[in-house]
């Protein structure tokens, strides 16, 4: 168990807690803890990068507390009426998603290689800034608008363009299974 590793699963621990928050209202809290768990997000991976303690597990664990994270932020703020209904549908549809077509791939005895598509990273970007929009404009009560408006535009278009390229390249993937 490295370090990295253990930031890592530090910022999975902190997902209840930002739920929480935006349940109860507390928004300057949520805020807060989404810029801790960001923070975390980039100390582990410049520790892993850094000092070599990238490893198989932290591979996985990474973009399991990303999407941990996210998507609990976007249903939360669903919920709660911050987000519109639609982004969250798109947002956790996607994770759906490619989550399950790793899960096939595995039952099918082909396991996808976990490397994320330099689409997805811009996606990941895009949702976070859109979360940090939101939770910051309702805990420090400022006007989001039109910054809203274009984050929610570039949610929606790397949204929908990862979980494109994420299916073609599964697809591929596994068109090579041999029929029995």
């Amino acid at each position: 168990m490295s370090i990295p590793n253990i930031i890592t699963l530090g910022r999975i621990l902190l997902v209840p807690f930002i739920v929480w928050a935006i349940a109860s209202n507390q928004m300057e809290i949520a805020f807060a803890i989404f810029v801790i768990a960001g923070v975390s997000d980039a100390v582990d991976g410049f520790l892993a990068k850094r000092f070599n303690m990238a490893s198989e597990l932290g591979a996985l664990l990474d973009p399991l507390a990303d999407k941990a994270l996210l998507v609990s932020i976007y249903l939360a703020l669903g919920i709660w009426g911050a987000v519109p209904g639609w982004i969250v549908i798109l947002v956790v549809s996607r994770d759906i998603m490619i989550v399950g077509a790793v899960i096939v791939s595995w039952l099918f005895g082909k396991p996808i290689p976990m490397k994320p598509l330099m689409v997805s990273k811009l996606n990941t970007v895009v949702q976070v800034g859109y979360a940090a929009l939101v939770l910051a404009a309702l805990g420090f009560h400022f006007e989001q608008s039109p910054y809203n408006l274009i984050l929610m535009g570039l949610v929606t278009i790397f949204t929908l363009v990862s979980v494109s390229f994420y299916l073609v390249e599964w697809v591929r993937h596994m068109s090579t299974i041999e029929a029995r």
